[in-house]
């Protein structure tokens, strides 16, 4: 263990899921760059360790890629929300922020997890990555949780 995850516990003793925080390189929360992640096996902290490394590490086109579908998303979710006209699509950033990261069983050797946040347009946001690409942007992120 790498020490990237912090303040881990179990907050479900019966089916060990850990929730820790980790700090963000990129994505903001609203008190900023610390996200919480819910682990939910205690033996996958080290994978958990790698899915944090990833993201962190997410190139400038996959950035790129969510802004564009949080914007998107955006325009989707609430017709009575404005967004003013952006000059890079890197300031929706200002009008969302994360909170969470998802960490469970991989489905084979990949990286998946699924990040959280919320706009300010009401909805949940958040985008999911399977198997280290990413898989999903938008509103609907509970069925991935």
């Amino acid at each position: 263990m790498s020490g990237l995850i912090k303040n881990l516990e179990n907050i479900a003793p019966d089916e060990e899921i850990l929730e820790g925080t980790f700090t963000s390189n990129i994505f903001q929360n609203e008190d900023g760059n610390e996200l919480s992640i819910c682990i939910r096996n205690g033996e996958m902290i080290d994978y958990a360790e790698k899915c944090v490394e990833h993201f962190n590490s997410l190139p400038d086109d996959v950035i790129d890629e969510i802004c564009h579908g949080l914007i998107e998303s955006c325009h989707l979710a609430d017709e009575d929300f404005e967004l003013p006209e952006l000059e890079n699509v890197r300031e929706i950033f200002e009008y969302c922020w994360f909170t969470a990261m998802a960490v469970d069983v991989p489905e084979d050797d990949g990286i998946s997890y699924v990040i959280e946040g919320e706009g300010d347009w009401g909805e949940v946001v958040g985008f999911v990555i399977k198997n280290g690409s990413l898989a999903y942007i938008g509103c609907d992120i509970e069925e991935y949780l």
